[in-house]
C-alpha cells in the first residue's frame, strides 16, 4: 500500500513539474515574448558598441594628442607659438530677412497675403 503511495505520488510530482516546464516554456516562444526578448537583445548590443565606440574615440584622441606632441617637440615648436586649437560649435540657424533668399521664413508679425488690399 506505501509503496503505491508512493509512486502515486512521485507520478503526480513529476507531472506537475514537467507541465510547469512546458508552459514556462511556451510562454517563452510566444509572439510577444520573443519580440520583448529581441529587442531587450539590441538595446543590450547597442549599448555595448557605443561603449566601444567611446572607448575608441577616447583611445584615438589621446593618440592623437601624443602624436601632435610629439611631432611639435620634433619640429622645434613651442607651444605658445602655435594659434589657439579651431572648437567645432554648433551654428545657430537664423532666417534671413531678404526675400530671395530660399532660406527667407515670413515674420509672422507681418504676414504676406496677397488678398490684402494696400
Amino acid at each position: 500500500m506505501f509503496r503505491r503511495t508512493f509512486w502515486f505520488t512521485t507520478g503526480v510530482a513529476a507531472g506537475v513539474w514537467a507541465t510547469t516546464k512546458v508552459n514556462r516554456k511556451l510562454r517563452q516562444l510566444t509572439p510577444e515574448s520573443l519580440a520583448a526578448t529581441a529587442a531587450n537583445k539590441a538595446l543590450e548590443t547597442g549599448q555595448r558598441l557605443k561603449d566601444r565606440a567611446v572607448g575608441f574615440a577616447l583611445d584615438v584622441r589621446d593618440n592623437m594628442a601624443q602624436r601632435e606632441d610629439e611631432l611639435q617637440e620634433a619640429l622645434g615648436i613651442q607651444d605658445d607659438a602655435l594659434p589657439a586649437p579651431r572648437r567645432l560649435t554648433a551654428i545657430e540657424y537664423t532666417p534671413s530677412t531678404d526675400r530671395t533668399n530660399p532660406k527667407y521664413i515670413e515674420s509672422p508679425m507681418h504676414s504676406y497675403n496677397r488678398n490684402e488690399d494696400h
